[in-house]
C-alpha cells in the first residue's frame, strides 16, 4: 500500500468525523510513521518541535482511535493499516468495505459514514469486519533492524519478532505483546490476556488454555527473564512466580492453535527439557550480525570499511553493542577506526552498565568460572576449570550449563573436544569488575 493510499485514507476518516482535512503536520506524522521514523526524525523533517510533533500525534491517535472502535498508535498504525487493506481486498466485489467502524466507499466518496450511523455500523462490523486483532500497545518503538529468541540483551530479539508479525498475521486471530519487565503476577497476566482475546464481553471468564483452543492466537511475553531469581542459576523463578513454569508446560504439552513467543537472556528450565526436534516446543538463539553489521557503521560515518570485520568479531556482532562502540569511534576518534583498534585495551565504555546488569545476575559458582577462564589465553576443557576451581563436579557443571544458557560463554569445537571460552567483551569486563588487584 502506498503512503499517499493510507493518507487518503485517513483523510476520509477523520473528514468524516471532524469536517475537516488533515493539515501538513498530521500528513507529516503519518507520512513518517508509515515510512517506520521515529519523533525526532518526523520532527526534524517537519521544523517542528519533538514535543509538539507527540502532542500533535497523541491527539490525532485518540482521534482515529475513537472513530475505528480500537487502539491505535504510533507501534501497529501500519500493521493495523495493513490488516485494513487485508479487509478493503476482500470486499472489492461489494461498493463498500468496513473498516473497525468506519465504512471505506469504492465509488462514492459522498457516503462516508457519519458520527450518527456509529451504532449501526457496531452492530454489523462483527458479520464484514475480520475476526483478527492486534494488540501492540506495550512494544516498545521500533529501531532499524538488520536481518536479525533468546539471545544477550541488545541483540535484536524483540526487533526480530515485531518484524516477524506483519509476514505471519493473517496466520492468527489475535497477536498479543506483553513485557513482563514490571514483574505481573501470572493471575495478572492471564486475567489481561483473557479480557483481551474475550473483549472483556464475558462475566464468567473461562481460563486462558480455552481461549487459546477456541481461537488461534500468537501470544509474545518479553523481558522474561525479569521473573527469575537474580545470582542463582539461570532459570530460578522468583518467589510467587514459580507457577509461570508450570503455565509454559502445560501450553507446551496440551493441545491447543496458538503459538507463544518467549523472549529472553536466560532460557528456561522448562523449554530446555521439553525441546526437541519432533516437539512443539522450539529455540532460536540469536547471533550477532555478520557483514551485514557494516549498516550500523554506515549510518555512524566510520572510516577505513576494511577494519570493520574486527570491530564486528571484537564485539561479537552485537547490534547495540556495536551501535555504542560506533558512536564513541565517531566522538572521540572522529570515526577513524585504525586509532581505536591502536589501544591494546578493548574499550567497553558506556557497555560497562549493561554488562554489570547480565553479570550482576550471576550466582557465585559462575562468577568463579567466568572468573577463571577470562584469566586463560586459550579456549579449556571442562577438566581443565575443574581441576582449578574448588567446586564439587556437580556444582562445576550445573555452572557452565547455566552460563550456557545465559550465553556468557563460547563453546569451541577442536576434534572431538568441546573447549570453553568467553566473549572478548566479557574477557575485558571481567578482568576490570571480579579480577582488580586492590
Amino acid at each position: 500500500m502506498e503512503v499517499q493510499e493510507v493518507l487518503k485514507l485517513a483523510d476520509d476518516i477523520i473528514f468524516s468525523q471532524t469536517g475537516k482535512h488533515l493539515d501538513n503536520l498530521q500528513e507529516g506524522i503519518l507520512r513518517g510513521t508509515w515510512q517506520r521514523q521515529k519523533y525526532p526524525e518526523i520532527a526534524k523533517t517537519c521544523y517542528r518541535s519533538e514535543a509538539h510533533v507527540k502532542k500533535v500525534a497523541s491527539k490525532l491517535w485518540k482521534l482515529l482511535s475513537e472513530t475505528l472502535g480500537e487502539d491505535i498508535n504510533q507501534s501497529n498504525f501500519r500493521y493495523t493499516v495493513e490488516r485494513w487493506q487485508l479487509s478493503i481486498v476482500s470486499s472489492h466485489f461489494g461498493d463498500n468495505a468496513q473498516v473497525g467502524k468506519f465504512k471505506v466507499c469504492g465509488n462514492n466518496p459522498e457516503s462516508l459514514e457519519t458520527p450518527n450511523l456509529k451504532k449501526q455500523n457496531q452492530e454489523t462490523s462483527s458479520k464484514t469486519q475480520p475476526k483478527q486483532r492486534l494488540d501492540l500497545s506495550d512494544t516498545p518503538e521500533p529501531n532499524l533492524f538488520y536481518n536479525r529468541t533468546y539471545g544477550l540483551s541488545g541483540i535484536g530479539k524483540t526487533a526480530l519478532t515485531l518484524q516477524l508479525i506483519p509476514e505471519i498475521q493473517h496466520e492468527f486471530d489475535y497477536i498479543i505483546y506483553r513485557s513482563l519487565r514490571n514483574c505481573p503476577t501470572l493471575k495478572t497476566l492471564q486475567t489481561n490476556l483473557i479480557k483481551f482475546v474475550s473483549q472483556q464481553q464475558e462475566i464468567e471468564l473461562p481460563s486462558l488454555i480455552e481461549h487459546l483452543r477456541s481461537s488461534r492466537c500468537l501470544i509474545i511475553l518479553d523481558d522474561l527473564q525479569t521473573i527469575f531469581t537474580p545470582r542463582q542459576l539461570a532459570g530460578h523463578y522468583q518467589p510467587g512466580y514459580e507457577n509461570y513454569g508450570t503455565f509454559f508446560k502445560q501450553l507446551a504439552e496440551s493441545s491447543h492453535n496458538s503459538c507463544l513467543i518467549l523472549l529472553s537472556w536466560e532460557k528456561p528450565r522448562e523449554i530446555a527439557a521439553l525441546e526437541g526436534e519432533n516437539r512443539p516446543c522450539k529455540s532460536l538463539q540469536l547471533n550477532g550480525l555478520g557483514a551485514e553489521a557494516g549498516e550500523i557503521f554506515r549510518e555512524k560515518r566510520l572510516a577505513e570499511e576494511e577494519k570493520w570485520s574486527q570491530l564486528i568479531d571484537l564485539y561479537r556482532g552485537n547490534p547495540l553493542w556495536l551501535n555504542i562502540i560506533a558512536t564513541m569511534i565517531q566522538d572521540l576518534f572522529g570515526g577513524s577506526v585504525s586509532e581505536f583498534l591502536s589501544y591494546d585495551t578493548l574499550f567497553l565504555g558506556d557497555l560497562e552498565s549493561l554488562l554489570h546488569q547480565q553479570c550482576d545476575r550471576l550466582s557465585e559458582s559462575e562468577k568463579q568460572v567466568i572468573s577463571w577462564l577470562a584469566s586463560e589465553a586459550e579456549p579449556v576443557e571442562i577438566s581443565k576449570i575443574s581441576a582449578n576451581l574448588e567446586l564439587s563436579p556437580s556444582a562445576l557443571l550445573q555452572a557452565v550449563q547455566s552460563l550456557g544458557r545465559r550465553l556468557l560463554i563460547e563453546k569451541v569445537k577442536q576434534g572431538e573436544k568441546t573447549l570453553f571460552t568467553l566473549q572478548p567483551v566479557f574477557i575485558e569486563y571481567v578482568k576490570n569488575q571480579f579480577l582488580k588487584v586492590g
